[in-house]
C-alpha cells in the first residue's frame, strides 16, 4: 500500500505542452479519476506514472520514494489497459502468472496468488481457456487479475470499460466497485465516462488541456463547479449555462457584478414547472420533448441558448408548447463569462 505524490508534472511533445506542471497528492488506499473529454492529457498523464512516459519536468513521488529514474518494472504499479493486451498463445493462468514467473516467484506461491485472483473475479471456471475463447467481459477480469496477483503499491487502469458494450460496461462498473472493497490498493482510473467517475471514485480530477480544472468528491464536484467547464462536463444532461441579462433579476443570485459579465447555471433537474407563486425564471416553447418514463426532459430556447429541464411526466407532452420554469435561488451558480471561473455569490 502506498500513497502517490505530483509534484509539477509536465510533459511536451517537441514545443507542444500537453500536460502543464500538475500536482496531485494522491492517499493510501484512494480510488482517484482522472476525467475529461479525450485530448485533455489524462491519459499520458497515467502513463507517466506508469513510467510509459518519460516526464519532462517536475517529481513522481510513490510510497515516498521518487521514480522519476526507474523503468516501469521497478515502479510497483500494475497497469490494466483498455485493450486488455493478453498473450493470445497463453491459457488465462499463464496470462496471469506470466509477470511473476518472469519475477521468479516460486511455482506454489504464483498457484496461491492465481487462484486468490481468480476467485475474486469469479473467473476460476476460466483459467484454462485461451483469450479467443472469452467475451469482453470476461477478458477484462482476467487483465485485471493479472494486475491483482502483482499486489502492486498502485493500481493504473487506462479506460478499461471502453472497449465494451453499454449494458456490459454497466456490469462491469459494479465488478470494479466490488473488486474495490476487496482489494483496498490505491487506484487510478482514467475515463472520458462522467457517469464511470461519479460512481466509481473517491476523488474526481477534472483535466482540460493539460491543466487540473478540478477535485473533489464526486458530489462536490457536481454540486458546486468551479468552472463553465467542469459545469457542462459533469451531468447527464448537463448544466445549462444562460447568460445574466436574460433572466429576469429578482431571482438571480447578488454580486458586485453587472449582468453582462455573468452566466447563470442551473441543473436540469432544479428547475420546476412555474405554478404562478413566486418569480419567474425561464419561459419559452419547447423544442424537443424526450419522455423517459420516470420524468420527461424538455429542450427550449432562450436568449439563443438552449436549455433543458428534467421535469415530471406530463407536464409538456409535445413541441411547441409554452414551458415556464422557476428554480430557488440557492440551486443557481454564477459564473464570470469572461474567465469561466465561479464567483461567490448571496442568494436572496
Amino acid at each position: 500500500m502506498a500513497g502517490l505524490n505530483l509534484r509539477g508534472v509536465s510533459k511536451s511533445f517537441g514545443q507542444t505542452e500537453v500536460v502543464h506542471g500538475v500536482d496531485l497528492d494522491i492517499a493510501d488506499q484512494e480510488f482517484v479519476v482522472f476525467v475529461g473529454p479525450s485530448g485533455c492529457g489524462k491519459s499520458t498523464l497515467l502513463r507517466m506514472i506508469a513510467g510509459l512516459e518519460d516526464i519532462t519536468a517536475g517529481e513522481i513521488a510513490i510510497d515516498g520514494r521518487v521514480v522519476n529514474e526507474l523503468d516501469p518494472k521497478d515502479r510497483d504499479v500494475a497497469m490494466v489497459f483498455q485493450d486488455y493486451a493478453l498473450y493470445p498463445h497463453m491459457t488465462v493462468f499463464e496470462n496471469m502468472a506470466f509477470s511473476l514467473r518472469y519475477r521468479g516467484f516460486p511455482r506454489q506461491e504464483i498457484r496461491r496468488r492465481v487462484d486468490e485472483a481468480a476467485r475474486i473475479l469469479d473467473i476460476e471456471a476460466l483459467v484454462r481457456r485461451m483469450p479467443r475463447q472469452l467475451s469482453g467481459g470476461q477478458r477484462q477480469r482476467v487483465a485485471m487479475g493479472r494486475a491483482i496477483v502483482r499486489d502492486p503499491k498502485v493500481f493504473l487502469f487506462d479506460e478499461p470499460l471502453s472497449n465494451l458494450d453499454a449494458k456490459l460496461r454497466v456490469q462491469m462498473r459494479t465488478e470494479i466497485k466490488r473488486l474495490r472493497e476487496r482489494v483496498a490498493t490505491t487506484t487510478i482510473y482514467v475515463t472520458h465516462d462522467q457517469v464511470e467517475a461519479m460512481t466509481l471514485a473517491d476523488r474526481i480530477v477534472i483535466l482540460n488541456h493539460g491543466r487540473i480544472e478540478q477535485i473533489g468528491a464526486p458530489e462536490d464536484v457536481y454540486e458546486t463547479p468551479a468552472s463553465v467547464f467542469v459545469a457542462g462536463f459533469i451531468g447527464a444532461p448537463p448544466m445549462n449555462l444562460v447568460p445574466a441579462e436574460a433572466l429576469p433579476g429578482e431571482n438571480l443570485p447578488r454580486t458586485d457584478r453587472p449582468p453582462q459579465d455573468l452566466l447563470i447555471g442551473v441543473r436540469p433537474e432544479h428547475l420546476v414547472w412555474h405554478t404562478g407563486d413566486g418569480p419567474l425564471l425561464l419561459e419559452g416553447q419547447a423544442t424537443v420533448v424526450e419522455p423517459l418514463g420516470s420524468d420527461t426532459l424538455v429542450s427550449l430556447e432562450v436568449a439563443g441558448t438552449l436549455v433543458i429541464a428534467r421535469l415530471a411526466p406530463r407536464q409538456v407532452r409535445r413541441a411547441g408548447e409554452t414551458v415556464k420554469l422557476a428554480a430557488e435561488p440557492a440551486n443557481l451558480h454564477v459564473f464570470d463569462r469572461a474567465t469561466g471561473r465561479r464567483l461567490p455569490a448571496t442568494c436572496q
